[in-house]
């Protein structure tokens, strides 16, 4: 009888820490934007500050044209996207130090309006991959002591999301700001706690 040959499966997860990835707190936000602008990195820069605004996806983040935030030299206050993954638009605010960072960066690359906001350094691609910027964010925080492991794109996606909902406790316009279809998905995205959940169900009268 010929001998049947086994073969181990290794999962692609193996030594590796999956799910969600953790958002940053203030003081990680102001270490890292501190870091950036003493090393004066531009581009780092004014993709951290947008990313932590935007609460874009990375496919969508990486993805941005010049006339998507601005108009003229001038950037603008808001803007609005269309996301790839649900083919709905979504909104998001540009606060003035972001605003200040985008514009000093498009001037310094001599950027057109037509132009990708975050040009690639290959060849091979025309705007930032979306495992450069994961790769990026890694150094962003491991730069300030932080475990890169427990860290990532979505880090940047929820950070603004996970504040405004410690202070405001308003589920619905998290939604709106991260253009989920469904309050379910805003809640799981967040990792609420059951216990922020009933907190609020106590606080609402019916």
């Amino acid at each position: 009888m010929k001998a049947t040959e086994t073969y181990s499966h290794q999962p692609w997860n193996k030594g590796k820490l999956v799910g969600q990835k953790a958002p940053l707190r203030l003081r990680d936000i102001w270490s890292i934007r501190v870091r950036l602008q003493i090393a004066d990195r531009p581009r780092d820069l004014a993709l951290f500050e947008l990313a932590i605004d935007s609460k874009l996806r990375a496919c969508d983040l990486t993805k941005l044209r010049v006339r998507d935030i601005a108009h003229g030299d001038l950037v603008s206050s808001r803007a609005i996207v269309m996301q790839q993954k649900t083919q709905h638009p979504v909104q998001f605010e540009i606060t003035e130090q972001t605003r200040v960072a985008l514009a000093e960066w498009i001037q310094q690359a001599n950027l057109r309006s037509e132009d990708f906001l975050f040009p690639s350094r290959l060849h091979s691609s025309d705007h930032l991959s979306t495992r450069q910027y994961a790769r990026i964010v890694k150094v962003w925080v491991a730069a300030i002591g932080l475990d890169p492991a427990l860290y990532g794109t979505h880090t940047m996606r929820r950070t603004k999301a996970s504040l405004i909902y410690r202070r405001t406790r308003n589920l619905r316009a998290i939604q709106l700001l991260l253009g989920h279809s469904k309050l379910e998905s805003t809640v799981r995205y967040l990792g609420i706690e059951v216990d922020d959940a009933l907190e609020m169900a106590e606080q609402t009268e019916v």
